[in-house]
Parts: C-alpha cells; sequence; structure tokens
C-alpha cells in the first residue's frame, strides 16, 4: 500500500476507512454538524459513555479514540478537538494538531485509514472567510509531516467536503499542490 490524500465530496462518514474522525469539542459532548451526525449513528449512550471515559475539558489540538459502535463501517472513532474561530484567529497551529494527532492516533492503534471532516469549518470556523480551504491545507501539512516522519507506515488520508463551497475552497489546495482528486 502507498501512502495517499484524497479529497472526497460528501460526508466522512460515507467513506470507506478503517478510523472515521469527529470534529470533536473540548468535552466530547455530542454537537451540532458532523458530531451530532456521529454519535447519532454510533449509539448516543455508548459514544457519550466511552467519551465520558477521558478526562474533559480536553486541549485544542488532542485527539482521543474510542469503538466505533453501530458505525460499523469503521474500526474506530478518533475524536479530534479543533479550535474554536470565534474565540481564537490565529489557531492554525492547533487546527494543524488536531488533524497530526489524529494520524498518531491511527498509527498507535495500527489502522492505515482515516477520514477526515473539515475540523474547525463548521460553526467553529468564526470569521475566518475561507477556514474549508486553511482546513484542508493544514490537513495536507499534517499528512506530509506524518509520511515524512513515518516513511514505512502507509497511510490513506480523505478529506471530505459536505457542501458545494466547501469543496470548492478544498478543490483549491489540491489543484495548488497539484494533488489528483
Amino acid at each position: 500500500m502507498k501512502s495517499s490524500f484524497n479529497l472526497h465530496k460528501g460526508s466522512c462518514i460515507d467513506v470507506n476507512a478503517d478510523v472515521v474522525v469527529n470534529a470533536a469539542n473540548n468535552y466530547l459532548l455530542a454537537g451540532g454538524g458532523i458530531c451530532g451526525v456521529i454519535f447519532f449513528k454510533a449509539g448516543m449512550d455508548e459514544l457519550t459513555e466511552a467519551c465520558a471515559k477521558y478526562k474533559t475539558p480536553l486541549n485544542d489540538g488532542v485527539a482521543v479514540i474510542t469503538p466505533s459502535y453501530n458505525l460499523k463501517r469503521f474500526k474506530a472513532i478518533i475524536h479530534a478537538v479543533g479550535p474554536n474561530f470565534n474565540f481564537n484567529h490565529h489557531a492554525d497551529d492547533k487546527l494543524f494538531d488536531a488533524y497530526y494527532n489524529s494520524l498518531l492516533v491511527l498509527k498507535k492503534n495500527n489502522y492505515h485509514s482515516i477520514s477526515f471532516p473539515l475540523i474547525s469549518a463548521g460553526i467553529f470556523g468564526g470569521p475566518i472567510v475561507d477556514i474549508a480551504a486553511v482546513s484542508t491545507h493544514l490537513c495536507y501539512k499534517a499528512y506530509l509531516k506524518f509520511i515524512e516522519t513515518f516513511k514505512d507506515y502507509p497511510i490513506e488520508v480523505y478529506i471530505n467536503a459536505f457542501t458545494d463551497e466547501e469543496f470548492k475552497l478544498a478543490k483549491k489546495v489540491f489543484d495548488y499542490f497539484n494533488l489528483s482528486i
């Protein structure tokens, strides 16, 4: 298997991968957007109980893992805490950490494929106009650092743009780096 970085139009829960990433809040509680969808589809009670085993609040950039429960397509859920740009307009480093730490958790658990939402690109995006492009770019940077650091550990990364506008912005990043979709 060769490492790859892929763009998908749609939800992160529609991709076949070992792990799906939840764009989590600091308390690992069911929220809106993809977080709420993942909790609902995995099983609200089971996932809430699994998340409650972690000491919260988690810092921005942290990633933790739980079982996938009723999300049978996946072997696990990684919960990545992205920064809330409404409160911190200069948190790119924490968003990078959310992606990179998710990849480290993936490796630590011996998985090789991961399906990301655009972390911090929804309600946490705040005033950042092109947040989908920023999020895609930081995911790609995390991917590049990972494959450079762990040359012998191939991974498949899927970044998922849910809306047409997100896809357009994410595609600009792929075009800039001459990545195929």
